[in-house]
């Protein structure tokens, strides 16, 4: 089976080698020397004060809205993994959803102000697929109605907007390190501020709440192992070949699907693309429903990212309609795209395509 995506591994003798550390010092969490080494990296090569190294990239996101005291209305995007809305719910916010860009798949910064209520709090924005959303805009409006702005950049590692890493935005950003992810730890994830006292409290939360026998908040346990540290730390170098690996598949992608009625969304300029993921839009869900039987009957495993739009999930107790995000959700495939992807694979996944579509 080929899957949308492939965990990329260092060699298992260097990953050992890292993790003897550990080992050999018998210290296995509670921010662990190896953990500590990683934020500090992280840090250096996002050009960042703080990167806090965490559990996964849903736990980053609570966090944040804890920090902020973000307790009322969020204005937030439906076109994102279900983790953006189910944050914000598991901490008694309320999304208030704002319908996206058709060109490039982001929160449509020019819709946001009409949705601003007198409870408004946040902006919680998803860098969709690692393209940035429109920064300027929206840290404009939020300074203008004193809002918090906290980026959702489980997508994002590794691309950059006009010469700053994307993760650098923002009052605080959060990154997922999930096996899936371009930059992994196996599980993880991570917050990025360049707030002093944001990250002290945020260190302070994410610790249970208390630092040796002086307690501090009601904080819960967002840690991450030294095994999970140590994946990230053997991982680390090898991201710039990684990207080059997909960029040069995503090419290949183009080349091959050149002519087909697809859609794909389009980055801002400026922004520098990690090619994290391979989206294409069809003319029609039907053949969309079309190609993906035929991609799973050889064996090829596509993914509908992101499905359904998250307005429309059944759990909400109010509900809103957000045109563009039904309508791209409903005819959106990732195609398989990772670092050890062949060239021969990329040939029929796009043969397969093209005896559906011509």
């Amino acid at each position: 089976m080929i899957a949308v995506t492939k965990a990329f591994l260092p060699p298992f003798e260097e990953y050992t080698q890292i993790l003897k550390r550990a080992w050999d010092n018998v210290w296995l969490t509670n921010n662990g020397e190896l953990l500590q080494e990683l934020e500090a990296k992280l840090a250096a090569y996002l050009g960042v004060k703080h990167v806090l190294y965490c559990g996964n990239g849903t736990v980053v996101l609570q966090l944040a809205l804890k920090a902020l005291n973000i307790t009322g209305d969020v204005i937030t995007t439906p076109f994102s993994y279900v983790a953006t809305t189910n944050a914000l719910l598991w901490e008694k916010c309320n999304p208030i959803f704002v319908d996206i860009n058709p060109i490039d798949f982001c929160i449509d910064a020019d819709k946001i102000e009409a949705s601003i209520t007198p409870g408004t709090q946040a902006i919680l924005a998803t860098h969709v697929y690692g393209n940035p959303c429109k920064i300027e805009k929206i840290e404009a409006i939020a300074k203008q109605y004193n809002l918090k702005v906290i980026y959702d950049a489980a997508h994002a590692f590794g691309a950059s907007y006009n010469g700053k890493q994307l993760l650098s935005y923002g009052d605080v950003s959060t990154c997922s390190f999930h096996a899936t992810k371009i930059f992994h730890t196996v599980e993880g994830g991570c917050l990025v501020t360049n707030d002093d006292e944001l990250a002290a409290k945020l260190k302070i939360i994410r610790s249970f709440g208390h630092v040796g026998d002086n307690y501090y908040a009601a904080g819960i346990n967002g840690k991450n192992s030294e095994f999970h540290a140590a994946m990230g730390l053997s991982n680390l170098p090898y991201l710039p070949g990684i990207i080059q690996n997909r960029k040069n598949t995503s090419e290949q992608y183009d080349a091959l699907l050149a002519g087909l009625n697809l859609q794909r969304p389009l980055a801002l300029a400026g922004s520098h693309y990690n090619y994290a993921y391979y989206p294409v839009v069809f003319d029609k869900e039907t053949i969309l429903l079309q190609v993906m039987a035929a991609l799973l009957a050889n064996g090829i495993s596509p993914r509908r990212y992101f499905y359904p739009s998250l307005n429309t999930l059944p759990y909400l107790t109010t509900q809103t309609v957000c045109a563009v995000s039904e309508d791209i959700a409903t005819r959106v495939l990732c195609l398989p795209l990772s670092n050890s992807l062949a060239e021969d694979d990329v040939e029929r996944i796009c043969a397969i395509i093209r005896s559906i579509m011509q």
